[in-house]
């Protein structure tokens, strides 16, 4: 018998660098990453089973920091900086290339490699036109098993909300939406600030990546998103079908 591979699980934070993130909200953002390294340099064992990667967007979308352990020696942390619109479009496109281009490249470095999993944090509406992003994220997310249809190495997608983000938007693009593995979105209560509420959902992502890494260790399944019951205050998360933020 063969060797048993080595198992990883991909992470993305996709995050909006539109005018609209400019001041607290764009330094909070800034905090998120290394805020994570600091607490895998604390549970150094859990990156043996996790990779991150950085991908930011406004009227364009850029890859600011590639799929790595964030361990690794003088790892170089980049700056956010904000520009132009909200183009969820760019953002699912490259987002499709960049997550075949990295699970390819660790199929072909003997890994075995877990369903990625995106977090996709925005403050506003997308100016791009309706039918353009919608297809674009379809093209991310869609695959037919049976037919072998579309892109069979989909992400998982967990949309976070700040500030003037449509929470209707951003529920549709929750994915999977349904079944037993179903992920949830977030979004910043009323009377919190977009800063906080971004800070809060660091603490979010850093619990998902920390627990994620020890389920795989101890031979669990993928991605672990923390109880609704324990969240950072000041934000919610809310299923596919559920209507409370309305």
């Amino acid at each position: 018998m063969g060797e048993e591979k080595a198992k990883l699980l991909p992470f993305y934070l996709v995050i909006d660098v539109s005018w609209s993130m400019d001041g607290p909200s764009i330094d909070a953002a800034n905090d998120i990453v290394p805020s994570l390294l600091e607490a895998l340099e604390q549970n150094p064992i859990l990156s043996d089973k996790v990779r991150f990667g950085l991908v930011d967007f406004s009227d364009d979308a850029r890859v600011q920091l590639p799929l790595c352990d964030l361990l690794e020696p003088n790892l170089f942390v980049p700056t956010l900086s904000t520009r132009g619109g909200t183009s969820y479009g760019v953002a699912f496109r490259l987002l499709r290339k960049q997550v075949e281009l990295d699970v390819m490249q660790l199929k072909a470095d003997n890994y075995s490699v877990h369903r990625p999993v995106v977090f996709f944090l925005s403050d506003g509406a997308p100016t791009d036109e309706e039918h353009d992003w919608r297809s674009a994220f379809a093209e991310l997310t869609q695959y037919d098993r049976q037919s072998k249809v579309g892109f069979p190495m989909y992400p998982n997608v967990i949309p976070f909300g700040v500030d003037n983000a449509d929470p209707v938007i951003l529920q549709s693009l929750i994915h999977p939406a349904t079944g037993n593995k179903q992920m949830r979105m977030f979004l910043m209560d009323k009377g919190n600030t977009p800063a906080e509420a971004i800070k809060a959902m660091a603490e979010i992502l850093i619990s998902s990546v920390l627990s994620s890494g020890m389920s795989m260790a101890n031979g669990g399944p993928g991605v672990v998103l923390p109880d609704p019951g324990q969240l950072p205050a000041g934000v919610s998360s809310f299923t596919a079908d559920d209507e409370d933020f309305l």
